[in-house]
């Protein structure tokens, strides 16, 4: 469902209210006052649309924000700022990722923020440092809180690419001691929600130096600033995601030398038993077969004889062996 709220700027300091009708928006204009219009749910598109073009929104950008997923984005047109951007978070397990998206635009004394998830509240901690602080209207420029809304959402992706760092240390030990088909599984996995965070990442290294170059009129020194901080701060979780996926394959790799390394120790295992027992088949082979004339077959301990002689080869190769250090065993860990 569809629900919007508006946080008005005026003299006596931020205030929430609730959007009951369109003649709202008339009363705010006519008190030239900053406004933050926040519309969560996209259940009804054709209210949004109404209400993006009583706002003055160009249809150009209104769509992207209106027809979820779009990739991440920075567009600029006149004195219209758009950013598309997608608030990612943990799927019932660590090895799934759902995606929001949020757009966001900054026009001359409006601000709009289009979210396709309703869940919750908008952007929660901002609103209550807003809604607390009762400071002048100067002091709460748009452009700021366009910058706050952009950084809490690039901010969440620390933690999530700390736990898939932290899953991934665990998967590599566990890969290096009793690898199985489920921890490559898992492998992938992770490397597929790397490969969804880059992807919402990797647009606005670009785009975001390309908005602080043209020196936007809407952003005043402190937004460009902070836009300039966010286009390091992007880097670096681009490096991070890099860094993680590289990960993610020195996992494949040690996965496919421990299992490689178990299938030497099958067969040398396999290799140990058959030359221990060739030489005792030898001479049970011997001693089977049916001739007359067979000077062993006639003496009175002849079978104790045998069963002796069989366990000293027995005996004397599996020491050559253990000598040579065929029983060690490389599968354990170190």
């Amino acid at each position: 469902p569809t629900h919007i709220d508006l946080i008005i700027f005026g003299s006596e300091g931020p205030r929430r209210q609730a959007f009951t009708s369109h003649d709202l928006l008339e009363a705010i204009h006519q008190l030239r006052v900053p406004v933050w219009v926040r519309i969560r749910g996209m259940a009804d598109a054709r209210g949004i649309q109404s209400l993006l073009d009583e706002l003055g929104v160009p249809p150009t950008l209104a769509e992207p924000l209106l027809q979820p997923p779009q990739r991440p984005q920075v567009d600029c047109l006149d004195d219209v700022l758009m950013v598309v951007i997608h608030r990612l978070r943990f799927g019932a397990q660590a090895t799934s990722l759902v995606s929001d998206q949020v757009g966001m635009m900054l026009m001359p004394g409006l601000l709009i923020s289009v979210e396709e998830s309703c869940q919750g509240e908008a952007f929660p901690d901002l609103t209550r440092w807003l809604i607390s602080s009762n400071a002048a209207v100067e002091d709460r420029d748009l452009d700021d809180i366009l910058h706050f809304l952009i950084d809490d959402l690039l901010d969440d992706l620390f933690p999530m690419l700390e736990r898939i760092s932290y899953s991934l240390d665990q998967l590599e030990e566990k890969v290096l001691g009793r690898p199985n088909p489920g921890q490559l599984a898992r492998t992938f996995k992770f490397r597929g929600c790397l490969r969804t965070i880059r992807t919402q990442v990797w647009p606005l290294r670009h785009q975001i130096r390309m908005l602080v170059r043209e020196r936007q009129p809407l952003l005043g020194p402190e937004a460009t600033a902070g836009f300039q901080e966010m286009a390091e701060l992007v880097e670096l979780l681009h490096g991070n995601c890099e860094l993680l996926r590289n990960q993610c394959d020195a996992i494949s790799q040690a996965y496919a030398a421990s299992v490689g390394n178990r299938m030497n120790q099958v067969m040398k295992t396999l290799t140990i038993l058959t030359s221990i027992f060739a030489p005792l088949t030898l001479i049970a082979g011997i001693y089977g077969m049916n001739f007359e004339v067979m000077p062993e077959l006639r003496l009175r301990y002849g079978y104790f004889v045998a069963l002796g002689l069989m366990v000293v080869v027995a005996a004397g190769q599996t020491y050559w062996l253990w000598r040579r250090g065929w029983f060690e065993d490389w599968t354990q860990r170190r």
